[in-house]
């Protein structure tokens, strides 16, 4: 999914800018507590484990697994990947930090639960409202 033009620009705050502009340095940020060590996504002001407030981003691995993934057989609009698999990705980091995305170079009935992947990123935008769309690819065996 190269640049897609049916992406709808995120809105990009203080609290997110780290989500959507760390692809930049391939990058999957999430916020993470500084006090108990919880990962959070999606952004929110105060860990939900701890009830502290200090948190910052940091760099995950960038890997998971599928956690579960529906295929899109219908096509809204016109696009050149269609059927697309629409998948949740489990990360180590943490059980239950998960991120719903797309996966690409992959066929879509190729897609398994627990299969592993590596995170990508779609560029869209520019200057100075470029961000950087999550996506996974399978990886090398």
């Amino acid at each position: 999914m190269a640049d897609n033009p049916f992406r709808v620009p995120p809105r990009i705050t203080k609290q997110n800018s780290h989500f959507w502009t760390g692809g930049a340095e391939g990058k999957l940020n999430f916020l993470r507590c500084q006090d108990c060590q919880h990962w959070i996504h999606p952004a929110q002001p105060v860990c939900p484990e701890c009830w502290g407030k200090n948190l910052k981003p940091e760099a995950t691995s960038g890997l998971g697994e599928v956690y579960s993934f529906t295929l899109n057989t219908q096509q809204w609009v016109p696009a050149p990947d269609h059927p697309y698999a629409i998948v949740l990705i489990e990360f180590p980091e943490q059980k239950g930090l998960r991120l719903t995305s797309n996966m690409i170079n992959c066929k879509a009935e190729d897609v398994k639960i627990g299969m592993k992947v590596k995170v990508a990123f779609e560029e869209h935008g520019s200057d100075p409202k470029k961000f950087y769309v999550p996506v996974f690819e399978p990886v090398e065996n």
